[in-house]
């Protein structure tokens, strides 16, 4: 549906507060601003991305910098080479450890770290995951991230109204193909469930029925030509939609895993002729400015930088004898906010324009 004037602002206002990006016309304060800390001795806190390029990590680095200095924490920033690299973070989190650190901040790689997490905790550091919320839930102390299963069905719903009833052929480039990842799953899925398809296994991408009906926005008949993983990156999302537009030239429906992805996805389709429906996950400025030039149809934009600031700020709170943070209700990690980017609106289904979401993103 369409959100009137007044009401879309407040959304963005809203938003804009929750990711403590501070919107002047929002008014924004509050009492974390002022940096006091007290006197007390700088807490060693480590945070862990799980690489240094992806503008999404990279903006959480620098959000974490920043906070790093309000709150008096002595901040190290590690990370994977590139997405997929356990070995780079379980280092990084033996690293921790060996100094002495108070916490962590991570964004886990995969189940292939979980074993360092738990080291880590046995060792006495309080950890917490960002963005990505580790299987099992409980493998951390907390985690600070997206709803990503309700960032895949925002993306999912706005597609299936694309074609409304029409045949969709879709492709689903995924993060990795060898890996388990929360992310990964929750937002494919969640994609599925947005668009009304059944999934089999909810923790498990490709084992959906290839053919059937879809029943969001009056229903119509699917195919689901691949299942490919592109890594995360711009060129890993080229030759996915590649390998896909190699099995099936009609597909009209993209599902990409975050916006270079979705940018890599599209060279591919332009470089055959080719046209379709990208949606994504992330909401970098970047991102946005691809949904405002037409790139990418909509995308699911998320909060890097609150993630980072909730999380420097429990560890050091919790270092210096306060209260542990506890999960959003009814879930099992705190919900840092998604909200659904576009300039094309749907009824049923909340939304604010690429004109609002660039207010709000984070990234260059």
């Amino acid at each position: 549906m369409r959100i009137p004037p007044r009401a879309s602002r407040a959304l963005v206002c809203a938003v804009a507060a929750s990711t403590a990006l501070g919107l002047g016309a929002c008014n924004r304060s509050s009492d974390s601003d002022s940096g006091s800390t007290g006197g007390e001795a700088a807490v060693g806190v480590a945070l862990i991305t799980k690489d240094s390029t992806n503008p999404f990590f990279v903006a959480m680095q620098q959000g974490g910098k920043a906070d790093a200095t309000k709150n008096n924490v002595k901040l190290t920033i590690a990370s994977g080479k590139q997405e997929g690299d356990d070995q780079g973070q379980i280092t990084a989190i033996e690293d921790a450890i060996a100094r002495g650190d108070k916490g962590i901040l991570i964004t886990p790689m995969s189940t292939g770290v979980n074993a360092a997490m738990k080291k880590a905790r046995d060792a006495g550091l309080f950890v917490i995951a960002l963005d990505t919320p580790p299987d099992p839930a409980d493998t951390v102390d907390i985690t600070f991230a997206t709803d990503n299963r309700q960032a895949g069905k925002l993306i999912g719903q706005w597609a299936a109204a694309q074609v409304a009833g029409k045949p969709a052929t879709i492709a689903l480039i995924d993060l990795f193909s060898d890996k388990i990842v929360s992310v990964d799953y929750n937002r494919d899925q969640g994609f599925l469930e947005g668009m009304g398809i059944d999934v089999a296994d909810g923790k498990k991408n490709g084992d959906e029925a290839k053919t059937g009906k879809y029943t969001a926005a009056g229903g119509g008949d699917y195919t689901i030509v691949c299942n490919e993983a592109g890594n995360g990156e711009e060129a890993g999302g080229r030759s996915a939609m590649e390998k896909c537009l190699a099995k099936n030239p009609g597909i009209n429906v993209v599902y990409t895993i975050n916006e270079p992805t979705a940018v890599g996805a599209n060279a591919a389709l332009k470089a055959a002729g080719k046209t379709a429906t990208i949606v994504s996950v992330d909401g970098g400025c970047a991102g946005v400015g691809s949904v405002k030039s037409g790139v990418i149809g909509a995308t699911a934009q998320q909060y890097p930088l609150k993630m980072a600031t909730l999380g420097m700020e429990a560890i050091a709170k919790i270092a210096r004898g306060g209260e542990k943070p506890k999960p959003s209700e009814g879930l099992d990690f705190f919900d840092t906010g998604v909200a659904l980017v576009s300039d094309k609106k749907v009824d049923g289904v909340e939304s604010i324009t690429a004109d609002e979401g660039s207010k709000i993103c984070w990234g260059k």
